[in-house]
């Protein structure tokens, strides 16, 4: 007869195996040397990459100054940024003048600056806080435009 028509599946058990008894199945082995990479490596490298996303493409404020661009270098060991100072006007005689520390990612807006140097300008710039390291600016503000004023 056929195994289908008994309804009975065939098991290849041996002479020592006792009856009814289950086949041996392959025993596995976890990789905990890779489980604990995964854990304390990529997961926080993924981490601050999220963080870093979000903290570089969210800003917390925008706005504009107006002033004199007093200050402009490119520095950075590694990751090189364009770090600024723009000097506030006061109308007030002998007042002691406000200074704004801003950075610039944008190389086309860097240039832009570096040409309006010594004229009044209007910048405009994102407030981004939570950034996790230096290699992104000096600054929390990130200029995003620049015109001259009168």
């Amino acid at each position: 007869m056929d195994e289908r028509d008994t309804g009975r599946e065939s098991t290849a058990a041996s002479a020592d195996d006792p009856p009814h008894a289950e086949p041996a199945s392959p025993k596995r082995r976890r990789h905990w040397g890779w489980i604990l990479f995964g854990v304390f490596v990529v997961l926080p490298i993924l981490g601050f990459a999220l963080w870093t996303t979000i903290a570089l493409n969210w800003s917390y404020s925008v706005g504009q100054r107006a002033g004199f661009i007093q200050k402009f270098s490119e520095k950075g060991w590694v990751c090189k940024t364009w770090e600024g100072e723009l000097v506030m006007a006061n109308p007030l005689p002998g007042a002691v003048q406000e200074k704004f520390q801003f950075t610039v990612r944008d190389d086309s807006v860097a240039h832009q600056i570096q040409r309006l140097m010594g004229s009044r300008v209007a910048i405009t710039y994102e407030e981004h806080r939570g950034i996790p390291s230096h290699c992104f600016g000096d600054t929390r503000y990130f200029v995003t435009r620049v015109s001259p004023t009168s």
